[in-house]
């Protein structure tokens, strides 16, 4: 489940990114710090779209950056990250970006009940809403964990 990737330390709300790479390494930059992912995961990341293009770019105005787990996922998890000014990818039916979802994988498995209950929220125009008016990561998490009633 999406809860038990989460940790309030990986949300990042209003982050000033300077392009795509900067908001990837911004939004990655919690995994490392919390020892989720190598900085190796983070440089593999963003060579990825350097040689593949803005696939990370999963819907409108959302990024999913990832790489394989052999790049230094050490757990796994997921990272919120909202920026205060969207930055292009490239993705000329997505762009710009405004949420950032930085998950590490330890395997191909493990995270598939976690990027199901994602792709449900990415579907909600409540879940945006909060996004963009939460005050700290501490409301983002409450709204994760507990269940929108609750929240």
């Amino acid at each position: 489940m999406l809860k038990d990737l989460l940790d309030e330390r990986l949300i990042q709300l209003h982050v000033h990114a300077d392009g795509w790479e900067d908001a990837i390494r911004k939004a990655a930059a919690p995994l490392v710090e919390t020892g989720k992912v190598k900085e190796s995961y983070v440089d593999d990341i963003v060579k990825g779209v350097h040689e593949y293009g803005p696939y990370i770019v999963i819907t409108k105005h959302v990024a999913l950056p990832h790489a394989r787990p052999e790049s230094g996922a050490l757990e796994c998890a997921i990272g919120i990250t909202t920026l205060d000014t969207p930055v292009e990818f490239g993705n000329k039916d997505n762009d710009p970006v405004s949420y950032l979802f930085c998950l590490s994988a330890t395997d191909n498995n493990k995270h598939l009940q976690a990027l199901a209950d994602l792709s449900e929220l990415l579907e909600d125009e409540a879940f945006y809403k909060m996004l963009d008016t939460a005050k700290n990561s501490h409301e983002v998490y409450d709204y994760l964990t507990k269940g929108k009633e609750e929240a």
